[in-house]
């Protein structure tokens, strides 16, 4: 498909041919997109969704590419990133709005210079706005149904959604968003006011729970198994004496089991097989069974 004839002229933001995926995503894996888009605004994201749907273009969207292994053989098609490219924050009162490209961190810092509370235990998780709402992400006890109020969503033909914070169906790690396959483009945060000093400790000691903890220096996809019910898989991991276990350019990391890194240049074949092994070792001696939380996507 002549993607470039497709695309050029129109009001679709930046657009990369055949460029390679790893340096979207935290993992530092994957082959190459046939075509990459990069909007700034809902109607560049709403016009890329309708020309794509027109010309029978197959479309993937991702954030900041934390929790994501792409395939070694790239994605077919084009795909959609919402990453600074589509990063705003805007403040009404205690209500916070940000499009779904900004980070989690930065929407925190925002908050804090407002005094407002409610982010600082999600601040940390390395992703984006619309990943975190997406899958409800959460870290110490909170998630994002806590603060949500309002979704703004496109389907894959760009027609626009507005979902309160009922209609997500906020789940451990799911929603609404899941359910219908849409794509966030902007979420509203209903956050409390708080006095300054206060909320910066706060943050301040969650950032240094995550920093002492978590291999942030290294690349992965952050949490790598979903929470099994009655455990935890870092626990269950560590128990099975896989701390620090390596196969290849793969590891478990020796700081938090529950993470898996890509020691140099991991494929996503090494990868996979090896989370795979991983789950299988902790089921054969443990009983639990280990969901991978990662998602995967691309051409396998």
């Amino acid at each position: 498909m002549d993607y470039k004839s497709i695309y050029e002229g129109k009001n679709v933001g930046e657009v990369f041919y055949n460029h390679p995926l790893k340096d979207y995503t935290t993992f530092g894996i994957g082959g190459d997109a046939d075509a990459l888009l990069k909007p700034t605004c809902e109607q560049e994201l709403k016009n890329i969704l309708k020309i794509n749907h027109e010309n029978g273009i197959k479309t993937t969207v991702i954030g900041r590419g934390s929790n994501l292994l792409i395939s070694d053989k790239g994605i077919r098609g084009a795909v959609i990133v919402l990453a600074d490219n589509y990063d705003k924050i805007e403040v009404d009162g205690d209500i916070i709005t940000a499009l779904a490209g900004t980070s989690l961190n930065e929407t925190a810092l925002f908050a804090i210079e407002e005094n407002l509370t409610g982010m600082e235990e999600i601040s940390g998780i390395p992703g984006s706005i619309g990943g975190a709402v997406a899958m409800n992400a959460g870290a110490y006890g909170g998630e994002i149904k806590d603060i949500c109020l309002l979704v703004k969503a496109f389907d894959f033909e760009g027609n626009e959604y507005e979902f309160t914070n009922t209609e997500m169906n906020f789940s451990y790690r799911h929603s609404k968003i899941f359910e219908q396959d849409l794509i966030v483009s902007s979420a509203s945060f209903k956050l409390k006011q708080g006095i300054h000093d206060e909320i910066v400790e706060k943050y301040q000691d969650y950032t240094s729970r995550r920093t002492s903890k978590q291999p942030l220096d290294r690349k992965s996809a952050g949490s790598t198994f979903k929470r099994p019910v009655g455990s935890y898989a870092s626990k269950l991991i560590d128990e099975c004496g896989l701390r620090g276990y390596r196969k290849g350019q793969c590891q478990v990391s020796e700081k938090h089991c529950g993470f898996i890194i890509n020691v140099d240049n991991a494929t996503c074949t090494d990868m996979l097989a090896f989370i795979e092994e991983v789950s299988k070792i902790v089921n054969e001696k443990t009983g639990f069974v280990l969901e991978r939380e990662v998602k995967l996507i691309g051409d396998i």
